[in-house]
């Protein structure tokens, strides 16, 4: 049986950042995307309800433009979109690099014109990374694409609308 009360040797290592970090900034640059495909982020939202909105984000979804900011887009339609329209906060969590990130954010809706999807560009409030030394994470959510060319080629259009916001919005 094991006691777990005891006194046990491992540690947690945390880390506080109010910029992306170097390696977050490539994985989300809008260059590559085909290599980066499976990386999912989950967004969080509250809606004026408080009920908690969820949406699965991609790299076809993400972009940051710079060391504290992250332009995304969401379906206009979905509850994500209209807690975060609403309220202009989110949070972003997702698994890289064997860590658990978590980023607090302050968002802004920005018109991007007929573009199917209600774009944002936020800035980073706070994050803070986790990795324990007992367990390694090798993924949060994961998915394999069904029409990985179609997809593919969207996301990269997608991005450069995120590209030309965050350059209007910078």
């Amino acid at each position: 049986m094991v006691d777990i009360n005891a006194p046990h040797a491992t540690s947690t290592a945390r880390g506080d950042f109010d910029a992306w970090p170097c390696a977050l900034q490539t994985l989300l640059d809008g260059m590559d995307i085909e290599s980066k495909s499976s990386f999912t982020a989950s967004l969080l939202a509250v809606d004026e309800s408080a009920r908690v909105r969820t949406s699965l984000l991609s790299v076809g979804e993400l972009f940051v433009p710079d060391a504290r900011t992250l332009c995304f887009a969401l379906w206009s339609s979905s509850r994500t979109a209209r807690a975060v329209h609403s309220t202009g906060r989110a949070a972003l969590t997702f698994v890289f690099d064997e860590a658990f990130y978590q980023l607090q954010l302050n968002a802004r809706p920005v018109s991007c014109g007929n573009f199917p999807l209600t774009c944002f560009v936020a800035t980073i409030e706070a994050g803070e990374s986790q990795r324990v030394d007992y367990a390694r994470l090798t993924t949060g959510i994961s998915f394999q694409l069904q029409q990985h060319k179609t997809v593919i080629e969207r996301w990269y259009g997608q991005v450069q609308v995120l590209k030309r916001l965050a350059s209007m919005h910078a």
